[in-house]
């Protein structure tokens, strides 16, 4: 069973007209040049029978879809320009998830579940999880007799090699690049004096990809979306860094997308702001730094480097290859010299966040999280704790503990570029 009720909660519009334009997104953007919102999704359910499936979505208005099915996992993708999704964060996960348990949904359901949530400048998307192989029959707006207008999506039932022909023949890769423009890097404020060090923090998740789901509907991608916010204040206030952000509101950016702003910017550092589930315990507490390594520190590590990795596929794209060709001594020493000073901030901020935090009992990880593979910038992920364990949850909402917690980081990061703050800036490199 799904769990589609109508929401409470609104989601902020952010469309520009000029992007969608340049998107080719001509309703979005016909829609702001009349000075609307665009259309509003109030309510979503699923209708299944035999061989076939449909989504209901109530909008307040027209939105033009269009569909297609990919595989590994199998799953549709509904692209249509941007509206605002007012439902829980909830909707569309088994009933399983929602009640924090490990079952799989019923293997017999054509729809296995399905997540929503903006994509892009001027784009949403509806991903939707297939619980057996099926294929797009029709994708309409539908004006009802009673006033109401729905778009549905009519999924029809296919053999395994009926899917894997539909799912070849749609260009992925370059459907991602036409849709997804790189995400632009976020102004450094203050001011323009370059020896200051350059920080990107990159809030995770974002947009369709919700991230964990904790008690009380809690969002991973709004939890590390405030604290980064606070995180970058600080900071700033400071006077002694440049700092940017990897977003700057509830859109997706693709995992290379994040690195490659934190390379294109000169970043000094990078640090990715996340907070994890487990739902077998929720004894489970406290903050964790990890870095990257070619072979995981502990089979938890691995677990959660194997699931952020998949932040693309969740959101309905092919993750790019980001592996380099550059195989000569240079580029490897190179590379191992940014892991150690990877470590050296990982360890710094271990001892610094104990003074506004709690730690996890194996405080400092490593596994091959495909955001912090950055060959020349130093790289940390840090989970502020577990939305799964109450005192966590409790503390990551509080506006007090944000700015505790991000003052410790300020001190870590002081130390990690105190010492080399009187040598010359190189790019990629604490100075």
């Amino acid at each position: 069973m799904l769990i589609l009720s109508v929401s409470t909660r609104s989601i902020a519009l952010r469309t520009l007209r000029a992007l969608c334009l340049a998107l080719g997104l001509a309703q979005s953007a016909a829609v702001l040049a009349a000075g609307g919102q665009g259309p509003v999704v109030s309510a979503a359910r699923v209708e299944e029978a035999g061989q076939g499936a449909k989504l209901h979505f109530e909008v307040s208005g027209p939105a033009q879809a269009v569909a297609y099915v990919m595989a590994g996992p199998d799953r549709v993708i509904v692209d249509l320009p941007e509206v605002n999704f007012q439902l829980p964060p909830r909707t569309g996960q088994p009933e399983s998830a929602a009640k924090g348990k490990t079952r799989k949904p019923a293997p017999a359901r054509i729809v296995a579940s399905f997540r929503f949530g903006l994509f892009a400048p001027g784009k949403s998307r509806i991903v939707i999880d297939l619980g057996r192989p099926a294929l797009v029959q029709k994708v309409a707006t539908v004006a009802k007799p009673d006033g109401s207008i729905e778009l549905q999506i009519d999924l029809r039932e296919t053999d395994a090699a009926g899917f894997a022909t539909a799912a070849k023949a749609v260009a992925s890769e370059a459907l991602a690049r036409e849709l997804m423009a790189d995400a632009p890097a976020q102004p450094a404020t203050g001011s323009a004096d370059a020896q200051r060090p350059m920080v990107v923090i990159d809030p995770g998740h974002g947009g369709i990809d919700t991230g964990a789901l904790g008690k009380r509907s809690v969002i991973e991608k709004d939890v590390v979306f405030e604290f980064s916010r606070e995180l970058k204040s600080i900071l700033e206030k400071s006077g002694r860094y440049r700092v940017t952000m990897t977003r700057s509101s509830d859109v997706f950016v693709p995992l290379a997308n994040r690195v490659k702003l934190a390379r294109d910017s000169g970043a000094d550092l990078f640090i990715s702001i996340h907070a994890d589930t487990i739902s077998d315990t929720s004894g489970v507490s406290g903050a964790t730094v990890y870095t990257v390594a070619d072979r995981a520190s502990d089979t938890q590590a691995a677990k959660l480097a194997e699931k952020e990795n998949r932040a693309d596929a969740a959101a309905g794209i092919e993750g790019a290859d980001d592996s380099s060709d550059v195989s000569d001594i240079l580029f490897d020493l190179t590379r191992r010299e940014t892991r150690t000073y990877s470590h050296a901030f990982a360890r710094m901020l271990v001892n610094h966040w104990g003074e506004a935090g709690r730690l996890n009992k194996n405080p400092h990880r490593s596994a091959g999280f495909r955001v912090l593979r950055a060959p020349d910038v130093p790289s940390v992920l840090l989970e502020l704790g577990y939305l799964s364990n109450e005192k966590d949850s409790a503390a990551l909402l509080k506006s007090e503990w944000r700015t505790q917690a991000a003052t410790a980081m300020l001190r870590a990061v002081d130390g990690f570029f105190q010492p080399r703050l009187g040598g010359p800036r190189e790019a990629g490199r604490p100075n």
